[in-house]
């Protein structure tokens, strides 16, 4: 049961209250006197949980503070109630979430009903107006005004962001961003819990991104978990830029000792993904249907059949940019050109602008293939490096230089050129970037992550 307590003067008083369902208990009285306890019952558990929020702002703003806090925790606002909600506000910035002014109208409502979070949007949409000093003024009062009141933000998440575990840019008054992530080899830091928290969390109806970092650095970096407690959490329908696998490798942990798993459940409740990026292996997609997709980045040592074919079907017509990294068969990459055929002929990309198809085995092969690829004229920039392209394969590009004049760039960084190849593309290809080759070994050629 949350206690708060007021010593000022003579007075040395604890109030307490615990809500269940569609009531809740208070008790009150004397510090070092069991006090007096009252139990009240309401008609719906929404009508006791706005009764049981408007008694915390009562006793706050008379001096309660919530018991147990230490001297170096300047935090306000309790430990349990909620924060205040307005489903009709907060419907109409889900309807229109650039829209200042529903922000603003939710202020004015917030602040009446005593919630930090009303005067936060109002100090952040100064701070967006002003410029100079005064901006700069603003931003560190909003900073401030989060850690004061970080409590009643964040609830249980308060941890998180003081471990620098869990990371958050804010936006008039709620996160717009976060990354959740171990950030130590001892650490017990619960990633799937924390994540499922914030979906479910009122500072984060509205966000924007999230980006989850290592989810365990004590063996293997599974994301399993995370996923699921993402789904469970009922996903986001505002969420519009997703990175799982934010990690440095091999520093953090090698690619192929991650596995994303089967994320296909995740993408079916995440409705308005514009950006989506992935890092590591064993990964399952399913049937893709992300129809307001603008950029896919897997980036992986050992892409699965499956995944391939996932990718080469998959249903997004707003797709801009689409990069692909195959891996070597020896950490489990399947498939060649004629699995991705789908994407050289441009089936369902009409969008299609920069295209990624790196880190493979089978580079040559593209080489032969890209020329007449019904995809290229529609691209802007082809990048086909970190792969096992050879003076051979160069010299099946060079012959089809015509094909490829329109691109910006043609990129074939960190394959396996010799001198001879190197010196081949620039000429018939000006805008190819041939530098950083790897070494060239005819019997033993691979892609450049593997592990």
């Amino acid at each position: 049961m949350p206690r708060y307590e007021f010593k000022e003067g003579s007075s040395s008083k604890f109030w307490e209250i615990n809500l269940s369902g569609n009531s809740f208990t208070a008790r009150w009285g004397r510090i070092g006197t069991d006090g007096q306890e009252k139990t009240q019952t309401f008609g719906s558990p929404d009508e006791a949980q706005k009764e049981h929020d408007k008694l915390v702002r009562e006793k706050e703003k008379k001096g309660y503070v919530l018991a147990g806090k230490g001297d170096d925790d300047d935090s306000e606002g309790g430990g349990g109630e909620e924060p205040a909600s307005n489903p009709e506000l907060e419907a109409a910035i889900l309807k229109d979430p650039d829209n200042v002014d529903a922000y603003l109208v939710y202020s004015d409502w917030l602040q009446g009903q005593g919630d930090p979070r009303g005067e936060l949007i109002a100090i952040q949409h100064a701070a967006s107006q002003a410029s100079g000093t005064e901006a700069s003024d603003l931003k560190r009062k909003a900073t401030a005004h989060i850690k004061k009141y970080q409590t009643l933000l964040l609830g249980e998440l308060a941890a998180g962001v003081k471990s620098e575990e869990l990371s958050l840019e804010w936006h008039l008054g709620f996160i717009r961003s976060a990354r959740v992530g171990q950030k130590e080899y001892d650490s017990d830091f619960n990633v799937p819990e924390t994540a499922g928290t914030l979906l479910k969390h009122p500072s984060a109806r509205f966000i924007r991104g999230l980006t989850i970092g290592m989810a365990s650095f004590d063996g293997e970096n599974e994301y399993g978990e995370t996923i699921q407690a993402l789904v469970e959490a009922g996903g986001s329908k505002t969420i519009q830029e997703l990175f799982i696998g934010d990690f440095e490798y091999p520093d953090d942990t090698e690619i192929s000792w991650t596995h994303l798993t089967d994320i296909s459940g995740l993408l079916k409740v995440l409705p308005d993904l514009r950006k989506l990026r992935l890092r590591g292996g064993e990964l399952e997609l399913g049937a893709i249907d992300l129809p307001e997709l603008r950029e896919f980045t897997v980036e992986t040592g050992g892409l699965p059949l499956a995944a391939v074919k996932s990718i080469a079907n998959a249903k997004w017509p707003k797709l801009e940019r689409l990069e692909v990294w195959f891996g070597s068969d020896n950490y489990g990459a399947e498939g060649g050109v004629e699995d991705i055929q789908p994407i050289l002929d441009g089936k369902g990309l009409p969008n299609l602008k920069q295209l990624g198809l790196r880190n493979s085995e089978f580079t040559d092969a593209l080489a032969q293939a890209l020329p007449t690829a019904k995809v290229l004229p529609q691209l802007e920039t082809l990048d086909i490096s970190m792969g096992t392209l050879s003076d051979e394969g160069a010299r099946a590009l060079a012959d089809k230089a015509a094909a490829f004049a329109h691109l910006k760039q043609l990129d074939v960084t960190e394959n396996t050129l010799t001198d001879e190849g190197q010196s081949l593309l620039p000429k018939a290809i000006p805008h190819a970037n041939v530098g950083n080759q790897r070494d060239y070994e005819e019997e033993y050629r691979y892609s450049a992550v593997g592990e």
